[in-house]
């Protein structure tokens, strides 16, 4: 009989039942032989997410934060990177369609990272626009995930290029300026379902940005799920004014990050890199931004807004 006990932490189960003699149990009934496992670098791992007590807050801003579970991905990937960075993380789980003009300040001013994850549907859009304005002007660390990625280019696109109604076609397919537009291969696509760009995809990096300096790699492979992309008629008025797209797809098409190198850490990514995290093994997005939040929370920079020397182009 094998008791399975609670843990405090999800990561120490594995390390409960090998003291419980469950694989031993288990390979001897069927009949396999193994040698004796090696635990000791995931049971390291486990105490240093448990002696972890520096905090660093983390504002996840999106529309499903009633329902924690629709983020379990990210917030699980925070907790890696934290636990790495030697640091226990704090969510601050925030509706985006509550972060609307003056009311803004009250959910976001005391934040050491500002994360914008994926998702669908207009919903709560500006509110996350409004969120990454904030950390872009007043320097706190910012990492967007998918829609983070294309609510980024809005925002940048609206408040430094000077582009009013920037938007995205998904959310306003009459926007004078789609600097986010429907790729081309899913303009005539009517059975949503698989037909998205879906899987595993190469992106090529910048060389010297710091998505390079972060994977240690030129190439790298992440898993996609969206249908929308960075509109290329914008990328040169993008780029002239500041915006790094430090990574994209081989044959030079698509926008696959982006970041802003004036800024303490300023990355989003078309992608989902929380799919690829793993505890012993933190995903280098989550591992960089939540090491920026931490240098932020440590030594603190003015909450003044930043005014962009970008100049702005004519509406």
């Amino acid at each position: 009989m094998i008791s399975v006990v609670d843990v405090p932490n999800i990561y120490g189960v594995p390390l409960a039942l090998n003291g419980a003699g469950l694989d031993t149990v288990v390979c001897r009934e069927l009949g396999l032989e193994t040698e004796e496992p090696d635990l000791e670098a995931w049971r390291t791992m486990v105490e240093r997410m448990e002696s972890a007590s520096e905090p660093v807050i983390i504002g996840l801003v999106g529309k499903y934060v009633e329902l924690p579970d629709a983020y379990l991905s990210v917030v699980e990937s925070l907790r890696h990177s934290a636990a790495a960075n030697g640091a226990k993380v704090e969510i601050r789980w925030i509706p985006a369609e509550e972060i609307d003009g003056l009311l803004a300040s009250t959910h976001l001013d005391d934040l050491d990272g500002i994360l914008v994850p994926g998702g669908f549907g207009i919903r709560g859009v500006e509110g996350k626009i409004e969120a990454i304005r904030h950390a872009r002007e007043r320097d706190v660390p910012f990492l967007g995930l998918c829609l983070g990625l294309q609510c980024a280019v809005i925002e940048y696109s609206r408040n430094v290029l000077g582009l009013a109604g920037a938007h995205s076609t998904e959310f306003d397919p009459t926007s004078r300026h789609p600097v986010i537009d429907l790729m081309e291969d899913q303009a005539d696509v009517e059975d949503l379902g698989g037909t998205m760009r879906l899987g595993i995809y190469p992106a090529k990096l910048t060389t010297g940005s710091l998505t390079e300096e972060l994977y240690g790699e030129p190439v790298i492979y992440e898993r996609h799920r969206h249908r929308w992309e960075v509109n290329n008629r914008y990328r040169n008025e993008l780029e002239a004014a500041g915006l790094v797209f430090s990574g994209l797809s081989p044959d030079d098409r698509l926008v696959e990050i982006i970041e802003l190198p004036s800024h303490p850490f300023f990355v989003a990514c078309q992608f989902h890199p929380e799919f690829k995290s793993r505890p012993d093994d933190p995903h280098p997005l989550f591992m960089g931004f939540v090491a920026a939040a931490l240098e932020h929370r440590r030594s603190p920079t003015s909450s003044a807004p930043v005014v962009s020397e970008a100049p702005a182009v004519a509406t």
